[in-house]
């Protein structure tokens, strides 16, 4: 069993077809693990980046769910569905020929559209969702028939590069905070432009670290195991080449080794001081987090000021 050996991370490519959540099931069963967590979901019809967090990495859900995104998506003008998107059993709730939107629109009101929606904006999550309003996933209440009042959420959309044009297609990649729905994005950007939107398709590429052209399907991962197994060799050996490990999320933050007899106050979580650390100094860092080691060399926590004191406090322990 590799429970205690796989601590980390793992840049998954999901395909479309299935679930984040059966992703990480089919996952399961590959590595034979049960403490495997995903870190964004991603719609069944989606496919892309979805990194997946391992043993003591699962620890790292909520921070990597904080990092920006990047998607390549495909806009398809003059339709508008229940589901925002072309997905199987979506209900069409408008159309609008070909010819009229080629009247109607043309490539430079696209850029100057999408453009208006670059910087800080207010997003209403869709019905078919997974945001929950008094108990229930939206999913649950539209599949239901059932349409309720939702919150919008401030949103923050970084980037939106149009890469193609053949109308009534357009191809954009946008780069944008946590919580961003890209078929929401797909029907405001068509609804401004007066002949509605859907979203056709979508890979998502980047999040924060994680990138599409480093990342495995599970299929691959699962042959080269079996291959592995079959040939004699030790099966986990590529998995466990591809796991980064948990310090690998804070490589930009500085690094602080404390001595032999300080270790037992950082395994305990306590607060450290210079002279607790091989530096002699606390160091300062460009956004709070310090990676502590112990004495050994072992990633241990990551480590915050602690204000007024000189000292420094566990932001998160690893243990």
């Amino acid at each position: 069993m590799p429970e205690n050996t796989l601590n980390g991370m793992l840049d998954v490519c999901k395909e479309r077809g299935y679930t984040s959540n059966d992703a990480v099931a089919k996952l399961r069963g590959i590595l034979h693990m049960k403490k495997i967590g995903h870190t964004g979901t991603l719609d069944p019809e989606a496919e892309g980046v979805l990194p997946v967090c391992l043993c003591n990495g699962t620890k790292l859900v909520s921070l990597i769910e904080d990092t920006d995104k990047e998607y390549s998506a495909v806009l398809r003008l003059g339709i508008t569905t229940d589901t925002q998107d072309l997905a199987p059993g979506a209900k069409m709730l408008s159309s609008v020929p070909d010819e009229e939107v080629l009247r109607k629109v043309t490539p430079e009101m696209v850029r100057q559209t999408a453009g208006m929606f670059v910087g800080e904006i207010s997003q209403v999550p869709p019905m078919y969702s997974a945001v929950r309003v008094n108990g229930k996933r939206l999913y649950e209440l539209a599949r239901e028939g059932k349409t309720v009042e939702r919150a919008a959420r401030t949103i923050r959309i970084y980037e939106i590069e149009i890469t193609d044009i053949d109308l009534p297609r357009v191809t954009m990649r946008v780069r944008c905070s946590k919580g961003t729905y890209i078929r929401t994005l797909c029907n405001d950007i068509g609804e401004r432009l007066g002949v509605g939107g859907v979203m056709e398709h979508l890979v998502r590429t980047r999040v924060g670290m994680f990138r599409l052209e480093n990342a495995v399907t599970l299929g691959e991962l699962e042959e080269r195991m079996k291959r592995a197994e079959a040939e004699g060799k030790e099966k986990y050996a590529y998995v466990r080449s591809l796991v980064q490990p948990v310090e690998a999320f804070f490589s930009e933050c500085p690094a602080v080794r404390t001595l032999k007899e300080s270790d037992v106050h950082l395994r305990n979580g306590n607060a450290l001081a210079g002279a607790d650390l091989t530096e002699g100094r606390v160091p300062e860092s460009a956004d709070g987090r310090i990676r502590v080691y112990d004495s050994q060399g072992v990633f241990t926590a990551v480590y915050g000021p602690e204000p007024g004191s000189g000292k420094i406090r566990p932001v998160k322990m690893f243990l």
